[in-house]
This record gives C-alpha cells, sequence and structure tokens, in this order.
C-alpha cells in the first residue's frame, strides 16, 4: 500500500486554496518544530490538502477532530507510529483524536476487525503497537480468526472473550463504518491525517517528506481551525 495520498486524487481533493486564517505562532502545539525553515506558513496543495468535500465530524462539542488513517500491514505507519504516539501524547485538550482502519481490499478486513475488538475492550493503548510489533516482527499475518485469538490469549486476552467481541455486530458495524469513512475522505494511501473533516496531511503530502514535517503541519491545521472558530 503506498504512503498519503496519489498526485492524482490530491489534485480531485483541492479546493478553496484561500487566504490562511491562523499565523505560524500556532505551529508547535505538539514542541515539534515546522520543518519549513524560512517560517512561513504551510502551503495548501503542497504540505496538506483541502477536502473538495468536507466531512461531518462526530467529535464532542467544542472539540477538534484528528483522526489516524492506518493499517497494521503497513510498514510506513509502523514506521510513523513512534512519532505519533509521542505527539498524541502532547495534544492540547480540545483536539479529539482517533485511530481509523484502512482496509483497501477484504482480505485484510480482519486487521480494521481487530482494531475495533481492542477498542471495545478497552484496550487500544495497551495492544496497538504490540499488534505492529506482531506483523512486521513476528511475522504474523493475523488474517486468520483462530491465529489471532492465540496471539490475544498470549497476550492476557480470554480466548473466548476475544471472539464474542471480534464476531459481534458492533464490531461489523464499526468496521463498516472505517470503510465508508476511508471512501468519504478518499484516502488512497497510509498513514493519512485528517482534521476537522477538512484537512489532510501525511508524511508524504508535507514537503518535508519526514513524520515530524507532517505532524507539524497538523499542528499548524489545528491551529488554524482552533482560530476560525474563535473569530
Amino acid at each position: 500500500m503506498s504512503s498519503g495520498v496519489s498526485h492524482r486524487r490530491r489534485a480531485a481533493l483541492l479546493a478553496g486554496l484561500g487566504a490562511l486564517g491562523a499565523g505560524a505562532a500556532g505551529f508547535a502545539l505538539s514542541g515539534i518544530q515546522p520543518a519549513w525553515a524560512d517560517g512561513s506558513e504551510p502551503v495548501a496543495g503542497v504540505d496538506y490538502v483541502v477536502l473538495a468535500n468536507p466531512q461531518p465530524t462526530d467529535a464532542p462539542p467544542g472539540k477538534i477532530q484528528v483522526l489516524d488513517f492506518f493499517w497494521y500491514g503497513c510498514p510506513h505507519c509502523y514506521a510513523f507510529l513512534p512519532y505519533l504516539e509521542a505527539w498524541q501524547k502532547k495534544l492540547p485538550p480540545d483536539v479529539d483524536f482517533e485511530h481509523v482502519p484502512v482496509a483497501f481490499n477484504p482480505q485484510v478486513e480482519p486487521h480494521s476487525r481487530i482494531f475495533y475488538s481492542l477498542k471495545a475492550l478497552g484496550l487500544v493503548d495497551e495492544m496497538h503497537a504490540k499488534v505492529f510489533d506482531a506483523y512486521h516482527n513476528k511475522h504474523m499475518r493475523l488474517l486468520d480468526p483462530n491465529e489471532i485469538a492465540d496471539f490475544m490469549a498470549a497476550n492476557g486476552i480470554p480466548r473466548a472473550k476475544w471472539l464474542a467481541v471480534y464476531n459481534s455486530f458492533s464490531v461489523s458495524s464499526d468496521v463498516n463504518r472505517a470503510n465508508m469513512m476511508v471512501q468519504a475522505y478518499q484516502i488512497d494511501g497510509t498513514p493519512t491525517l485528517a482534521c476537522d473533516g477538512r484537512f489532510l496531511t501525511s508524511p508524504a503530502i508535507a514537503s518535508s517528506h519526514t513524520p515530524e514535517g507532517a505532524l507539524a503541519v497538523m499542528d499548524y491545521l489545528i491551529a488554524r481551525v482552533r482560530s476560525e472558530r474563535a473569530r
């Protein structure tokens, strides 16, 4: 799977490149320094894309939603993970951060089901990185329900309890909703971050092509949304 949004899809996403409302002072919400040395603001179409069709968010009132579109099997997502986790820990309280699993084909939908099962059990913080590690370092494909259940049991989650949640209607509904979000946001690569249902960036999109640069762009976008709402 590719990383970020393709040039073909980027052209379709861009819209409304008007004057930006937030100043450069809002960059470093997370303490990450901007990747652009001259202090200029990130540029739409260069550092981030603007969705032609903004999406509704389900963030609590007053919160700014940030979505992390990822796939457990994506090596770019795995490389991005430590940067993202460090950044996430420093987010201000008005940011609502959510992971959204991406399945570009039905064969890997078990990975989306893994995520939403962990979420239902309240174990995302404990197990998210472990699932990435199992795939990329222990060569576990985690596509067969029995292999997945064995892995979870080895990590202290009772097998029967895991399978009941994994096969539940609520988890199926969550997976279907994630698939619809991937289509609505026109995600064609991972990892991709979305802000306020309007903006996308990633290490592949940001002009720096680095994890730090992409997260600095996201800091800027969060500050922009906050400034727009204050007005």
